[in-house]
Formats: structure tokens, C-alpha cells, sequence
């Protein structure tokens, strides 16, 4: 089975900055989709960056672009979201989630499509 471990969760101050990592292990080695999803308290979780494995189909929603990065180390299977300019509506709980039937076919990352997911890691932005 799939294990997906997520670091890299803090307490910051507007405007700050941090990277997210996943850790992916027993993963078979094809293509598949890698997506960041958070969930704000009281809110539905969103999907916030994706990309396959081979780099493409990304996907970044319009509240991030331009502050996020998605990147993958392929060497090390790990999975990163770098995160800029962090705002108090950035505050959520940040999963990572693997969907190993497609290649990231979707317009946007659908909860339900990814069967492997993390345990979660906090990030709160503090004004």
C-alpha cells in the first residue's frame, strides 16, 4: 500500500514563506497524479496544486497561482509545495494525495479520484 508522509507545516506571519514535502513510498513505479488538497476549518477540502509524475498536467487553484509551486523530486519520490507570501486564508490543514489510476486526466483535482492520501500537516498564517 501507498504511504505518503507530509512535513513541513508551521505557524507564520503574513507574508512568509514555507515548503511542504511528502514522502512517497511503495508507490509502483508509472504514471500517476500527485495533488496538495487543504481543508480550512468549516470549509470543503480544496484542491491546491497538482501535477503528474512526468511533470505535466499542472494544475494550480486561482487563490495560489502565483504564490505556490508544486515540484517533485523524482529521484527521491517526494512530493513539494512551495508556499510564498502566505496569507491568513492560506491557514488550513495540507494533505497530500496520490490518484494512481490516471495521469491527472481531470480539468481540476477531484477528492474522490485519490485513493492514497497523508495524514496532514498544519500550516497557520498569523496577521
Amino acid at each position: 500500500q501507498v504511504s505518503l508522509v507530509e512535513s513541513g507545516g508551521d505557524a507564520v506571519q503574513v507574508g512568509g514563506s514555507l515548503r511542504l514535502s511528502c514522502a512517497v513510498s511503495r508507490a509502483p513505479w508509472r504514471v500517476y497524479c500527485m495533488a496538495w488538497f487543504r481543508r480550512a476549518p468549516g470549509k470543503e477540502r480544496e484542491g491546491v496544486a497538482r501535477l503528474s509524475t512526468g511533470g505535466r498536467n499542472i494544475y494550480y487553484a486561482d487563490s495560489v497561482k502565483g504564490r505556490f509551486t508544486i515540484s517533485r523530486d523524482n529521484a527521491e519520490n517526494v512530493l513539494y509545495l512551495q508556499m510564498n507570501n502566505l496569507q491568513p486564508e492560506d491557514t488550513a490543514m495540507y494533505y497530500c494525495a496520490v490518484d494512481l489510476t490516471a495521469a491527472c486526466a481531470t480539468s481540476t483535482p477531484i477528492p474522490a479520484d485519490y485513493g492514497n492520501w497523508g495524514q496532514g500537516t498544519q500550516v497557520t498564517v498569523s496577521s
